[in-house]
């Protein structure tokens, strides 16, 4: 499946540039990092380890200085070209990059690093807008997270390599000559990257980075939950770049350790950033899956706070201790593994974040979205090693950064998704439909992409909607009786998923009248919609007939309807076989369950009968 897309134009150029990209960068990076840190290199008052912070800081200024301006021309100018051009100036930054290590002039080397960060601001908005115009919908996640396996590919192979060659002799011209040919590699890739047009060639560009940086982040927030998207990632930039900060103290002054392990934390840490983005890809079945996101985030306190607990594991040593010295301890094997699980949680809370913004922003405005996020996390990241600098000076130790990462870290996904709840409400349909059945769904190419349908199925359990959303790869709106709705605790669930609550005209007419207008209003923003015609859940196995309602919905509003089958939740601890529902714990938990999508059927063709028809033929013939 992955190797099909690496072979394609439209997608192994832009992967292949970027990886060269992201090699440069920590190439570059991590042999300034060694050479300051293990060298002793001081410049003006500012110690190693805050040089370090303030290295970070330097190369991720012009994020917040240049993204707006990035994000305008992606979204003016061809995209291909844009990235053809960077690639052209990466050249020119390296080959002063060569000339500041060959002479030894670390201002001059900082000076780089400021340019390397304006290169990847131009570069960022390309990169991630570029995807949803040469991929499919379903191919977004995959996409997101071969290029986040790339880079983080690209970081650990970046890291090594600066790390052993900037310690040998002659170190400084073995970089130089690294970088200019990775540099000349990114550009010829970069040449066979196709065409992206201009989704907006009409766009003013404003050079102005102030007031354009504010309509920007307006622009991010103006839908909520893209909004609070790019916070968390922004916050998960933050934490990964603080802690990345921390390797080359944590290993000399903790663990006393020489450059060879803070060059193998930063590989661990690369390594389980691209092993969690590709679990990431396994786990969200070709869907956007936002529920990974909330395993990713606690994953991340969980293995930050074990960190803290190990502390300082033994005495100084006399003598720094190498890989081999390190990884032969208790301690050290049990770090390497929380530093792996760590980078595992980050990889997937990451990629669906990413392919969500891409996925829901404007096609016109996704380059803009982007550099949004990208001012975002730089000044997030900015303030984040700033903090570091000022944590250092107020006397606490490298140590206590790890808990201080812990506790903000637990409370920024606190507030996230209690203002986001679909965070977690998507955490729970994941979770249903993976950890406690083994859900399989058939035909799920046969909902459309966009626009509004209305989707029927059979009534089996209390857990049909969250069947039903789990199979979906767009978020759907369900329809239920109020006293369902009403249900404690699981009032609090169907509020966050809007579903919309109805009655009898009998029981509510009001509440009937002021369901279908609410029908009316999610099918006219082209949402899809879920009904159960039945009206209540089956006591006895067999389906209850189709009510007529479905055929005033399509009435007023022509859309077409998708009738689902679940077959093996009969006899569940959600259904009411043998008696009242959920009174009979663990039955037929880890069953299988499968949800078959039929064909669509055209407004002007929709019956009650028929539907009811279509459904139960396939609820008697079974699983397909």
């Amino acid at each position: 499946m992955h190797a099909n897309l690496m072979r394609e134009r439209r997608f192994w150029p832009l992967f292949w540039t970027q990886f060269f990209g992201a090699f440069n960068d920590n190439l570059f990076k991590n042999a300034l990092v060694i050479l300051v840190t293990f060298r002793a290199v001081h410049v003006g008052s500012l110690e190693p380890e805050q040089m370090v912070a303030a290295s970070g800081a330097i190369f991720i200024l012009p994020f917040f200085l240049f993204s707006s301006l990035a994000g305008q021309i992606a979204d003016k100018v061809d995209k291909a070209t844009v990235v053809k051009w960077t690639k052209i100036a990466e050249l020119f930054i390296m080959a002063i990059g060569a000339a500041g290590f060959i002479t030894g002039h670390v201002t001059l080397l900082m000076f780089v690093l400021f340019a390397m960060g304006v290169h990847s601001t131009i570069f960022g908005p390309c990169k991630y807008s570029i995807l949803p115009q040469h991929l499919a919908a379903n191919e977004l996640v995959r996409g997101n997270a071969l290029v986040e396996m790339g880079t983080y590919l690209a970081i650990l192979l970046g890291t090594l390599i600066g790390g052993i060659v900037i310690a040998r002799q002659g170190g400084e011209w073995w970089i130089s000559g690294a970088c200019l040919v990775v540099a000349v590699l990114g550009i010829a890739t970069s040449r066979f990257v196709p065409s992206a047009p201009s989704r907006n060639p009409d766009l003013k560009i404003q050079w102005d980075p102030f007031v354009p940086t504010w309509r920007l982040i307006q622009l991010a927030f103006r839908n909520v939950v893209i909004g609070r998207s790019v916070l968390a990632i922004s916050w998960f930039w933050t934490f990964g770049s603080i802690f990345l900060s921390t390797f080359p103290a944590y290993t000399k002054d903790v663990l006393g350790g020489n450059e060879q392990i803070a060059t193998l934390f930063l590989a661990l840490f690369s390594v389980g950033i691209g092993v969690g983005s590709m679990l990431c890809e396994r786990l969200s079945r070709e869907r956007v899956e936002l529920g990974l996101v909330p395993i990713g985030s606690f994953g991340m306190s969980l293995f930050a706070l074990d960190l803290w607990s190990i502390g300082k594991p033994w005495p100084t040593p006399s003598q720094l201790m190498n890989v081999s010295q390190f990884m032969s301890t208790g301690a050290g094997v049990h770090i390497a593994i929380d530093l792996v699980l760590l980078a595992i949680s980050g990889g997937l809370l990451i990629v669906p974040l990413y392919a969500f913004v891409q996925w829901r922003a404007d096609p016109s405005e996704t380059s803009r979205v982007i550099a949004a996020n990208n001012v975002i996390n730089a000044i997030a990241m900015v303030a984040g090693q700033v903090g570091l600098i000022a944590f250092y000076k107020a006397g606490f130790h490298v140590v206590d950064v790890m808990l201080a990462l812990c506790l903000i870290n637990t409370a920024v996904a606190v507030y996230i998704y209690t203002v986001v709840p679909e965070f977690m409400l998507r955490f729970m349909v994941w979770a249903l439909s993976v950890v406690i059945y083994r859900l399989r769904v058939v035909g799920h190419e046969k909902i459309p992409v966009d626009g509004a349908v209305v989707l029927v199925s059979n009534h089996v359990s209390f857990i049909d909607w969250f069947v039903v959303s789990a199979s979906v790869k767009r978020p759907a709106r369900f329809v239920m009786h109020k006293d369902f709705v009403g249900l404690p605790v699981m009032s609090w669930v169907f509020k966050q998923a809007k579903v919309i609550p109805i009655a009898s005209a009998k029981e509510d007419p009001v509440m009937l009248e002021a369901a279908f207008e609410r029908i009316h209003e999610e099918l006219k923003d082209e949402q899809v919609l879920c009904i159960f015609p039945e009206g209540k859940i089956t006591s006895t196995g067999d389906m209850n007939p189709f009510r007529p309602g479905i055929e005033r919905i399509v009435a007023r509003d022509a859309v077409p309807v998708i009738p689902i089958t679940i077959n093996g939740l009969w006899g569940s601890y959600f259904s009411r076989k043998d008696g009242k529902a959920m009174t009979k714990p663990f039955r037929r938990f880890f069953s299988r369950v499968t949800v078959t999508i039929g064909d669509p059927v055209p407004a002007d063709q929709v019956t009650a009968e028929g539907l009811e028809a279509l459904v139960k033929a396939q609820w008697e013939k079974g699983p397909a």
